[in-house]
C-alpha cells in the first residue's frame, strides 16, 4: 500500500497493491493497522455506504455531516470510474475553499481518505458506476449538509458542463461557500 500526497495534506490518496494473475485480482481493500502505521489514521468505521449512478455525469454533493454526527470517510469505486473532490470547509484554515481532485476507479482500485471538516463530492465518469464509502458516524438527517457543487469560487474543475450535470433536487439547491456557517474550525496541523 502506498500513500500519495495531495494538495491538502490532510486528504490521503490510498493506493493498494493490486495482485493480477490469469484469475483476475486480489487486493486488501481495508486494515486497520496498515493505515494506523503507513498513513497516520485512525478511524473508528461505524457504516458503510454503496451508491450506483446508472448514467455517466451523476453529480453526488459536495456532502458533509455536523457535529454531533461528523463524519470522515474512505471512498472507493468497485464499478466504473469518478471524479472525487474534497473542498476544505474550515474558517480559518489556510487552505479554506481549496480543494483535491482525483480520479477513483474500479481499475486503479485507488482511495481516497476525507476527514471531518471537509466536504466530498463526485462526479460520475462512466454509466452503471458504483461507489463505496466507510464512514466513523452514522448518517443523521439534521447533520446532513452541503455546498454548492458548481460555486464558482471553489474553481473545480468538473468533467462535466453545469447544464448537462444529472444532480439531485437537493444538490441543485446548495448554499454557497460564502454563506455557509462556520461548521467546523481549523486547529491548527494533526
Amino acid at each position: 500500500m502506498k500513500i500519495l500526497p495531495t494538495a491538502l495534506p490532510e486528504i490521503k490518496l490510498i493506493v493498494p497493491a493490486i495482485l493480477r494473475d490469469d484469475r483476475g485480482f486480489f487486493v486488501e481493500t481495508y486494515n486497520r493497522r496498515t493505515l494506523r502505521d503507513i498513513a497516520g489514521i485512525s478511524a473508528d468505521f461505524v457504516q458503510d455506504n454503496h451508491s450506483r449512478s446508472e448514467l455517466a455525469g451523476v453529480v453526488r454533493g459536495l456532502h458533509f455531516q455536523i457535529e454531533p454526527y461528523a463524519q470522515d470517510k474512505l471512498v472507493r469505486v468497485t464499478r466504473g470510474s469518478i471524479c472525487d473532490v474534497a473542498v476544505d470547509i474550515r474558517v480559518g484554515s489556510p487552505s479554506h475553499g481549496h480543494h483535491v481532485s482525483v480520479v477513483l476507479s474500479a481499475e486503479n482500485q485507488a482511495q481516497l481518505w476525507i476527514p471531518k471538516g471537509f466536504a466530498h463530492g463526485f462526479c460520475t465518469l462512466e454509466a452503471g458506476t458504483e461507489v463505496i464509502y466507510k464512514v466513523t458516524a452514522y448518517y443523521d438527517r439534521a447533520c446532513d449538509k452541503g455546498v454548492a457543487w458548481d460555486d464558482p469560487a471553489l474553481k473545480i474543475d468538473w468533467p462535466i458542463a453545469k447544464q448537462a450535470a444529472h444532480l439531485s433536487d437537493k444538490d441543485r439547491n446548495q448554499p454557497k461557500l460564502q454563506d455557509l456557517p462556520a461548521y467546523f474550525h481549523y486547529h491548527g496541523t494533526a
